[in-house]
């Protein structure tokens, strides 16, 4: 029971690190009234800044988890991020909020990989898989529950209470999670493995550490970009679209995901998943404009969904030492971010040049490049088993 309690605290704490995004999201509006000198991009730093900080320090991130020990960094990350939300609700001078959200990126950056290098550890074997599907739900529950209660309490009680709200959850979650993991051991603190340099290498050198990290910016570089264009390419269903594609992402991977995780192995599940997105595509590609076009859809999300939920099992299947998997959730963290920052332009790009095909080879080709990715890093292990 201790172990349940403390997946869903870590989850909890997963929730709160995905609302330091969803939250300025909720308030844009406001923030583009408070800080109306900068341009218009420099109001959107104030967004995107959480996520460089990701994508820069990602790999470094797991290096110092696997350094210091994930309770310390956990809890230290989540009172650190309830100070930053408190300081936000003040709406201080842009400088002053762009170096609160630059702390706040550290902050994101250390839940997001202490949390499946700690759940997976916690699960043990037999519910290793659900708990990381469960773990990689984090990010779309939290913009449901924002985009749900968020404006209701902004309206009610002004965009300060939003943040006073995440900071009392981060506070919560610092609490309770100091409470219920265990102590981290002396070794945990122990530095080695030559410069931060040769061991950013060797994660990527490894077909252990890194083949989680290739697939899932396959699958970010793809599903947020999809997310933001293809409701508005859909006509009138572009509303329902929007809505339901996340919703259809969690629920699948959530059921049919985790029940998949029983019976094969999750890097085979991930390539599964990209097939999947691409039948999907293809056939989406040739109704287009068509009823079934919205099915189509959902199917892609529904897909990518599950590629989502089983990368995640895949870090802890193919790492079953802690310090191992710190690592590896460092470079999920690095090149998820890589994915997320880079996929949209590009989307806007191909749609620009070439419509609803260049969606469909946007989707499919990186799907593809995902499948290829997992048979080349698996015939590496096979070399190094052998």
């Amino acid at each position: 029971m201790r172990s349940l309690l403390t997946i869903l605290a870590i989850w909890a704490a997963g929730l709160g690190a995905a609302a330091q995004f969803g939250k300025m999201s909720v308030v844009y509006p406001t923030l583009e009234q408070v800080y109306a000198g900068p341009s218009t991009v420099a109001v959107g730093l104030i967004l995107s800044v959480v996520g460089l900080v990701g994508l820069i320090f990602g790999t470094t991130a797991g290096l110092w988890v696997a350094r210091i020990g994930p309770r310390r960094v956990i809890v230290a990350a989540l009172l650190l991020g309830a100070g930053a939300s408190l300081w936000q609700s003040q709406f201080p001078p842009y400088g002053l909020m762009m170096l609160s959200r630059v702390v706040e990126g550290f902050s994101h950056l250390a839940i997001v990989v202490v949390g499946p290098t700690a759940i997976a550890g916690l699960a043990g074997v037999r519910w290793q898989g659900a708990a990381m599907t469960l773990w990689s739900s984090f990010f779309g529950v939290a913009y449901a529950i924002l985009f749900w209660l968020g404006p209701r309490l902004v309206l009610a009680d002004g965009p300060a209470s939003l943040f006073f709200a995440h900071a009392g959850w981060m506070l919560v979650c610092a609490v309770v999670l100091f409470l219920l993991l265990s102590p981290d051991r002396r070794a945990a603190v122990a530095a080695g493995g030559g410069s931060l340099m040769a061991q950013h290498l060797a994660i990527y050198a490894s077909p252990f550490l890194a083949a989680p990290a290739m697939g899932f910016v396959c699958y970010t570089v793809t599903y947020v970009a999809v997310l933001t264009l293809l409701p508005a390419m859909m006509g009138e269903a572009g509303g329902f679209i929007g809505v339901a594609m996340p919703l259809v992402s969690i629920v699948l991977s959530l059921t049919l995901g985790v029940w998949l995780l029983g019976r094969m192995r999750a890097v085979h599940l991930v390539q599964a998943g990209f097939l999947g997105a691409i039948l999907c595509t293809v056939a989406l590609w040739l109704f287009w404009g068509q009823g079934a076009a919205v099915i189509l859809a959902l199917g892609v999300a529904g897909c990518l969904g599950i590629v989502q939920g089983a990368s995640f099992a895949a870090l802890a299947e193919l790492n079953p030492d802690v310090e191992a998997r710190a690592k590896a959730a460092g470079a999920i963290a690095q090149l998820g971010n890589l994915g997320t920052v880079t996929g949209t332009p590009l989307l806007v790009w191909l749609v620009a040049q070439a419509g609803e095909a260049g969606l469909a080879l946007f989707l499919i080709g990186f799907s593809a490049f995902g499948i290829v990715i997992h048979i080349l890093q698996a015939r590496r292990r096979q070399a190094f088993s052998t």
